[in-house]
């Protein structure tokens, strides 16, 4: 029978006991009586069964295995040091670059779901002026849980293309405006502030549609049966152009958002004032809503009905979703990171 020795440097050598003779039960497990232990001769703590217990069992550190011969012990070691590795390879880097930020953003953007649908919804005043609280209570009344992911999957699916052309803009713009060895700056400012800036504004203005369709489908419950039924209808409804309703505060927003290198909640709330325009211009004249002519007209409405205030809705889920999404973006990036290598026995 194979032995198990639990090495620990508070027992002294002769308090070494052993189990022997031991019994399973079906109903509780492994017992042994009193008179069952003694002095091992080797030292240690004897179990039967041990080469079961470690075939299916990762022991702990300071446990050692008398008997066992050289190969099962190897593997045994090979087991532990291995555990569960999955490795995609794909030696492309800007691909990896791309797939990693698409999953990360996706996985982050559905966690914080909720925190942006109750934005959206107090941001527009869909329920009044109601609470952040009033406002989760009436989402669960009306949709359940569903509710508060309402619109998430047109954030998700925008997260690649918007993902892709920000690396590609930035990686272009950086490159051509850094200096090269010996060269003189070409900009009195930092390359990395503009590529950063035109990679924000070229993102927004490709993907925009689709975070319209988002806000319309978030909003207006009932109106639209789907993706492709809001589309349309808005198509139908307001041509193309409609497809852009609040396109110039999004512009001017992401401007110093995107070139502070995305710098949370400090650029969040010195934009936020546009960001509570650009929803009021999104959601259009949908249920005898107000249309805006442009974002200073809604800017300037917001203020004469609701004052100052109205101009920071939905400032608190805003920032709260800041460090979750971050946190939760990061961790996922790191760990495509470690997925998806250039070589198959990269580390």
């Amino acid at each position: 029978m194979q032995s198990l020795e639990l090495k620990n440097s508070g027992f002294s050598s002769d308090s070494h006991m052993a189990l022997q003779d031991c019994n399973f039960y079906p109903g509780g497990g492994l017992f042994a009586s009193v008179g069952q232990m003694g002095n091992n001769e080797n030292g240690g703590l004897r179990l039967p069964y041990a080469d079961l217990l470690v075939k299916y069992i990762t022991l702990p550190e300071g446990f050692k295995i008398f008997g066992m011969p050289e190969e099962e012990k190897g593997l045994l070691e090979n087991r532990k040091k291995s555990g569960l590795r999955l490795k995609i390879k794909i030696s492309n880097p800007s691909l990896r670059r791309l797939l990693s930020g698409g999953i990360a953003g996706a996985v982050s953007r559905t966690a914080v779901a909720p925190l942006e649908t109750i934005r959206t919804h107090l941001m527009v005043g869909s329920c009044g002026n109601c609470t952040t609280d009033q406002v989760f209570h009436d989402i669960m009344k009306t949709d359940g849980w569903t509710g508060l992911f309402r619109g998430n999957f047109v954030n998700v699916i925008r997260v690649a293309p918007s993902k892709a052309i920000e690396l590609l803009v930035y990686d272009t713009v950086n490159k051509n405006l850094s200096p090269k060895p010996g060269e003189n700056a070409r900009l009195p400012i930092p390359p990395s502030l503009v590529a950063g800036a035109c990679a924000g504004v070229s993102s927004t203005l490709v993907t925009y549609p689709l975070e319209l369709l988002k806000t319309r489908l978030t909003i207006q419950r009932g109106v639209y049966n789907g993706l492709m039924d809001a589309f349309v209808k808005i198509l139908q409804e307001g041509g193309p152009g409609e497809l852009y309703r609040g396109l110039t505060p999004s512009v001017i927003g992401v401007i110093p958002y995107a070139a502070a290198n995305y710098s949370g909640a400090i650029s969040s709330t010195a934009t936020f004032p546009l960001e509570v325009a650009r929803k009021h211009m999104q959601v259009g004249a949908v249920s005898g809503r107000q249309v805006y002519k442009n974002v200073l007209h809604a800017l300037a409405s917001i203020l004469e009905h609701e004052g100052i205030v109205g101009l920071y809705k939905g400032l608190g889920p805003s920032c709260l979703k800041l460090v979750p999404a971050a946190g939760i973006s990061f961790m996922c990036y790191e760990a495509c990171k470690k997925i998806l290598v250039e070589k198959e026995d990269e580390e």
